[in-house]
């Protein structure tokens, strides 16, 4: 089919577009992506597959972050979008189920890294070639767009060929080739002006990224209870209910920290910037490049929380008294870290100021790091709960004016819109 008739059967997207169903089907192949990770990781935590972990995770997050972006551009949809929409979920899927052999060639199966780069290959080509239907020069929008990612599968099948043993995990050559590839794609894309990205609806951007941190809390929860087995395992104790509800409290405020005043603060900012090449700076920094460590400390604390749960619901111990081994405690507190660290960023991005009390908190979790080590499990999980409710209280407590105003016209946003649709559905329906 010529590029014309493919333009004429891709429709462009609108200001006011918000997410599409054929997305959201799309997000929840990655409940699976990020059960993947972690699974991948807590069967044998070490350096080594931990950095091996994110720079998947980095990869996965691409691929999401590309089709986002086109979501922004055009209907997802309409025409032919849900055709290319259904093979990105297939290919996706395929794609998440190389990722335990995604470093290593496993004996009795197909090459796990050549699997895992000819999907990501597949996933991402089909989302250059729709965006080069749109563009006013496709041959040089082709180089700027597919010069990168050939190079970085490049890079991906010489880590899979490299003529090293198999071993337990990616290797440190595996590792560094697999950082240079995720550098290439960041790089590549971190190019506003010269790949041509462009914000066409501030709000549905804001959305996807809302939606993809709410699936991410969402695969912490799922880990936290697969995490002790209580199915095929012998009965929850209560070390691991109250293990479980410590892991829920925790949850429950890492969703506040973002949800109640960030993300609505982030996506006024978002529309109030006028300018398209500052909007589109603002969003690939805020948003494609800023909520990563955010999915990468949920992540990290969603494995730390599955390595804990099965050591307190280990029925040879004193579910009491036992307490975490090697990264797992510094994963789990690390993990709040670095989310923690990427809420701050994205206020100093956005407003251009440091918020005191989240810096004083990761600097206490910091130093709580080490000696958490030496508590039993439940206490660790405890300490942990406990500075995040904190966190979230004395935000509460402050009486931030900030927090005010930005609520207030979050809410005034959403009765216009519903008001607004609701007539609309009066008249037409």
């Amino acid at each position: 089919m010529s590029a014309g008739r493919w333009r004429g059967r891709i429709l462009p997207a609108a200001p006011g577009s918000r997410a599409t169903r054929l997305e959201l089907f799309y997000d929840l192949v990655f409940v699976l992506a990020f059960l993947n990770v972690t699974t991948l990781l807590s069967e044998n935590l070490s350096v080594r597959t931990l950095l091996g972990g994110l720079e998947v995770l980095a990869l996965l997050w691409w691929c999401w972050a590309s089709f986002a972006a086109l979501g922004n551009v055009v209907r997802t949809d309409q025409g032919v979008l849900p055709l290319v929409g259904a093979v990105t979920v297939v290919a996706l899927f395929v794609l998440n189920l190389s990722v335990p052999q995604a470093f290593t060639n496993r004996p009795g199966g197909p090459p796990g890294p050549l699997v895992f780069a000819a999907c990501y290959l597949l996933i991402r080509a089909v989302q250059v070639l729709v965006l080069l239907t749109r563009a006013d020069a496709p041959g040089r929008a082709a180089a700027r767009y597919g010069l990168p990612l050939l190079a970085s599968v490049t890079l991906i099948v010489i880590a899979g060929a490299l003529p090293e043993p198999p071993e337990v995990g990616p290797t440190w050559r595996r590792v560094a080739l697999w950082a240079a590839a995720v550098a290439i794609e960041f790089t590549a894309g971190g190019r506003v002006h010269s790949v041509g990205i462009a914000v066409v609806s501030a709000a549905h951007w804001a959305e996807r990224y809302a939606l993809i941190l709410l699936i991410a809390l969402g695969e912490s929860i799922i880990s936290l209870g697969l995490g002790s087995k209580p199915i095929t395992g012998p009965p929850a104790s209560w070390a691991v209910i109250v293990a479980s509800i410590l892991g829920v409290t925790t949850i429950a405020a890492l969703w506040w920290m973002y949800f109640d005043t960030l993300a609505p603060a982030l996506e006024q900012q978002l529309h109030r910037t006028r300018d398209p090449g500052a909007r589109a700076a603002y969003a690939r920094d805020v948003y494609t490049y800023l909520h990563l460590p955010l999915i990468a400390g949920i992540i990290m604390f969603a494995l730390g929380l599955k390595r804990y749960l099965a050591v307190i619901a280990d029925p040879h111990g004193d579910p009491w008294r036992v307490r975490a081994l090697g990264l797992d405690y510094r994963v789990l507190f690390a993990g709040v870290i670095v989310y923690i660290v990427g809420l701050l960023a994205l206020w100093v991005r956005a407003s251009h100021r440091l918020r005191l009390l989240p810096a004083v908190t990761v600097v206490l979790l910091a130093v709580v790091l080490l000696p958490a080590g030496r508590l039993p499990a439940v206490a660790g999980l405890a300490v942990l709960a406990v500075a995040c409710v904190a966190l979230v209280l004395a935000g509460l407590r402050a009486g931030d004016p900030l927090r005010r105003q930005v609520r207030q016209v979050a809410l005034s946003e959403q009765i216009a819109a519903e008001q607004e649709q609701s007539e609309w559905r009066r008249r037409h329906l």
